[in-house]
C-alpha cells in the first residue's frame, strides 16, 4: 500500500491554505464570520501556517445541534478558521484514501455520490433480474431462479466509531506521520469534547454526561466525514476480496448485497459481522438488517430501486413538496429573488431526472404538449402581484 509522504510541508503551504480558505467559505461567503476572516486573509493564514509548523495550533469548540433529516442527528461544527484547517489537510491526504476505494463505494466521493449509488444498485437489480426471467418458472409458476437483496445498516455509525481504530487506519496509510497524527489526534480526541452514544442510545436518549470520550466522531466535519469512509472501506476489502461478494453498493454505512441464496447472504452478513466487531469495534443494527426478494425494492439513498425501475421514495417526495410550498411562500414575500427559487427548482429537476417521475414531475411543474398547457400546483407568484395575475 503506498504511503502519504511529506504531509506537514504540503499542508502548511500557503497555496494550500488558501486553497482550503476558498473551499470552506463556498456557499457561506456573506456570513458574518466569513467576512471577517476574509477582510484579514493573509493575517489568519499566516497564524493558521505558524500554529501548524510549530505544533501549537488548538482546535476550537464544537457548536451543537439537534436536527430531523428525517430521523434526529446530533450536528457539530466549529468556527470556520478551523474549518479552514480541516480543507487544509483534507486536501493533502483524502486524494490517497479515495485511490484505495473500491469502484462500489459511492459517499464522499468527487464524482460518485447518492444518484451514482442508486443507479450502480439498479444495474446490479436489472442484471439479476433478467437472470430471474432467463431461468424461467417451475410447473407450479414460480421463478426457477430467485434473487434476494439484503440491507446491513450500522449501529449509530458516526457515533460509535472508535477512536484509536480510526487513528490507526489514517496511521497505516501515511506511514505513522508524528505531525499527522499529532494533527489528527487533536479532531479525534478533541479535548473537552463527547462525542460517542453508549450502545443502544440514541440522540434523544443520552445526557452529555453519559456520552463517551473514546468513541463517535462529529457529524458535519469533514474529515470525519473522511474518517467516516475510510473505516467502511475497511468492510468493501473484507466483501470483494475475501468474501468475493460481486454484487455489492455501500453508501456510507448502508450497505446493499444481492445474491441468488439465501443462506449465502445469512453467511455473509455473519461474516461481515464478525469482522466488523473485531476490526472496527462496531456493530450492524438488526432492526435495520434484513433480506428480502428483489422483487420487494429497497429504499437506498434517496430512491426506491426496483428491477426494473426507480422511484423517489415517499419521505423524499413529501419533503419536496414541503420545501417547494415553503419556496412558493417565501417568494410570494418578497424574501427570496426568482433567482433564488429557480435554483431550489432546478436542484429538485436534477434529483427527478434520475428517477420515473414523470406523473410527479406533472402534477408539480406541469407539462407543455404540442396543443395544450397541463397546470401545475407550483407556481411562483408575489403577493403584490396575485391581484393583476401575473407570474414571477
Amino acid at each position: 500500500m503506498k504511503t502519504i509522504k511529506h504531509i506537514k510541508e504540503q499542508v502548511t503551504d500557503y497555496d494550500n491554505l488558501y486553497k482550503a480558505y476558498l473551499h470552506a467559505r463556498r456557499n457561506k461567503r456573506f456570513r458574518d464570520e466569513v467576512l471577517e476572516f476574509s477582510a484579514n486573509l493573509e493575517d489568519y493564514l499566516h497564524w493558521i501556517q505558524e500554529g501548524l509548523i510549530d505544533q501549537t495550533y488548538v482546535p476550537g469548540r464544537y457548536f451543537r445541534r439537534v436536527i430531523h433529516d428525517p430521523v434526529e442527528r446530533l450536528i457539530m461544527w466549529q468556527a470556520f478558521i478551523h474549518r479552514v484547517v480541516q480543507w487544509a489537510v483534507y486536501q493533502i491526504i483524502n486524494p490517497g484514501f479515495v485511490r484505495s476505494y473500491i469502484e462500489d463505494s459511492y459517499a464522499c466521493i468527487k464524482g460518485r455520490g447518492s444518484d451514482a449509488a442508486a443507479q450502480r444498485l439498479f444495474y446490479f437489480m436489472q442484471q439479476a433480474g433478467r437472470a430471474e426471467k432467463s431461468a424461467g418458472r417451475d410447473e407450479n409458476g414460480r421463478l426457477r431462479r430467485r434473487f434476494y437483496l439484503e440491507k446491513l445498516d450500522t449501529s449509530k455509525y458516526f457515533y460509535r466509531i472508535d477512536h484509536q481504530v480510526s487513528l490507526d487506519l489514517v496511521g497505516r496509510k501515511c506511514g505513522y506521520d508524528p505531525w499527522l497524527m499529532w494533527l489528527m489526534d487533536l479532531f479525534v480526541n478533541a479535548p473537552g469534547e463527547k462525542f460517542g452514544f453508549p450502545p443502544g442510545k440514541g440522540v434523544g436518549d443520552v445526557s452529555p454526561e453519559e456520552m463517551l470520550e473514546d468513541k463517535g466522531l462529529a457529524v458535519g466535519s469533514l474529515l470525519n466525514q473522511m474518517l467516516a469512509n475510510v473505516n467502511q472501506n475497511e468492510v468493501d476489502h473484507f466483501a470483494k476480496r475475501t468474501l468475493r461478494i460481486h454484487y455489492y453498493v455501500r453508501y456510507m454505512d448502508d450497505i446493499v448485497i444481492l445474491s441468488d441464496s439465501k443462506d449465502q447472504l445469512v453467511e455473509w452478513r455473519q461474516r461481515i459481522e464478525e469482522f466488523m466487531e473485531d476490526r472496527l469495534k462496531l456493530e450492524l443494527n438488526p432492526k435495520k438488517s434484513f433480506i428480502q426478494p428483489i422483487n420487494q425494492g429497497i429504499d437506498f439513498c434517496q430512491y426506491r430501486v426496483f428491477p426494473d425501475h426507480i422511484r423517489l421514495k415517499k419521505s423524499t417526495a413529501l419533503r419536496m413538496k414541503k420545501r417547494l410550498k415553503k419556496i412558493q411562500q417565501l417568494y410570494a414575500d418578497g424574501e427570496i429573488t426568482l433567482e433564488r427559487a429557480q435554483m431550489t427548482v432546478n436542484s429538485y429537476l436534477g434529483l427527478l431526472s434520475h428517477c420515473d417521475s414523470y406523473q410527479l414531475r406533472k402534477a408539480i411543474f406541469g407539462e407543455y404538449s404540442d396543443t395544450e398547457w397541463t397546470e401545475g400546483w407550483f407556481v411562483l407568484r408575489r403577493n403584490s402581484d396575485k391581484n393583476n395575475g401575473n407570474d414571477g
